[in-house]
C-alpha cells in the first residue's frame, strides 16, 4: 500500500484527487494538509511514502516544505502537483528535492503512473518537464551560472542573494534590486540553506564569511 499525504490550499482540489485515488487499491491518502507548514507537521506525525505538494501555499510554500521533508525523512518522496509550469519552478523543485513534478491539468493515468514509479524510488518527470529541467540548465551553463562545484554549488544568482543577505537586505529589498517576485526570492533563499545545510539566515551569513563563497 502507498500511503499519501496531500497537500493542497484548496479544498475543492484535494476533494478532487482524493476521490481519484481512493479508486485504486494500492493507494491511500493518509493525511491532508492546507498549508506547507502543515505538511511537514503531518509528515513528523504520519511518515508518509509520498507527499503530493503544491507549490503556492500560505505559511510555508511548497519548495520550502520540500526541502525540509527531504532533509528530515530520507523515506518519504515528494511529487509537486502544481500549476505552474515555467522553468524557474521546475527547476527550484528539483533543486529542493522533488522526485516528481506533475501539473494540475495532468491526466489521471499519468498521477497513477508517477505515484507508482515514485514509490518504487525512481524519479518521475514527463517528455515536457525534463525538457524544461535541461533547457532551464543549459541557460545556466550558457550564463556562466555554475550549477554545482565549490561553494556549494550555488549559482550565479544565489550569490548575488547570498551577498544582499549579508548586506542585510529583506527578501523584499532584494527582489526590488533583482527585479523579481518576493516569492522567487524566497524559494531560492530555501533551496541555498539546503544546499549549505543550514536552517536560519545567521548560519548562512557565517558560512559565507568563513568560506568567502560571495
Amino acid at each position: 500500500m502507498i500511503r499519501i499525504l496531500l497537500a493542497d490550499d484548496h479544498g475543492i482540489f484535494r476533494k478532487g484527487v482524493k476521490s481519484l485515488l481512493e479508486e485504486e487499491s494500492d493507494l491511500m491518502i493518509v493525511a491532508e494538509a492546507e498549508s506547507g507548514t502543515q505538511a511537514l507537521e503531518k509528515v513528523r506525525d504520519m511518515v508518509p511514502d509520498i507527499v503530493l505538494m503544491d507549490i503556492t501555499m500560505p505559511n510555508m510554500n511548497g519548495i520550502e516544505a520540500t526541502i525540509r521533508i527531504t532533509r528530515e525523512f530520507r523515506s518519504v518522496k515528494v511529487i509537486m502537483l502544481s500549476m505552474h509550469d515555467n522553468e524557474d519552478y521546475i527547476l527550484q523543485s528539483v533543486e529542493s528535492g522533488a522526485y516528481g513534478y506533475l501539473l494540475k491539468d495532468t491526466t489521471k493515468e499519468e498521477m497513477l503512473k508517477a505515484l507508482r514509479t515514485v514509490a518504487t524510488g525512481e524519479k518521475y518527470f514527463n517528455s515536457e518537464v525534463s525538457k524544461a529541467i535541461v533547457n532551464g540548465y543549459l541557460v545556466k551553463k550558457k550564463a556562466g551560472e555554475r550549477v554545482e562545484g565549490e561553494g556549494f554549488g550555488l549559482s550565479k544568482k544565489e550569490r548575488r542573494i547570498l551577498k544582499y543577505i549579508v548586506d542585510g537586505l529583506s527578501s523584499r529589498e532584494i527582489a526590488e534590486q533583482l527585479e523579481l517576485s518576493i516569492r522567487t526570492v524566497d524559494n531560492h533563499r530555501a533551496i541555498m540553506m539546503r544546499k549549505m545545510n543550514v536552517k536560519n539566515a545567521a548560519e548562512m551569513v557565517k558560512i559565507a564569511f568563513e568560506k568567502k563563497i560571495f
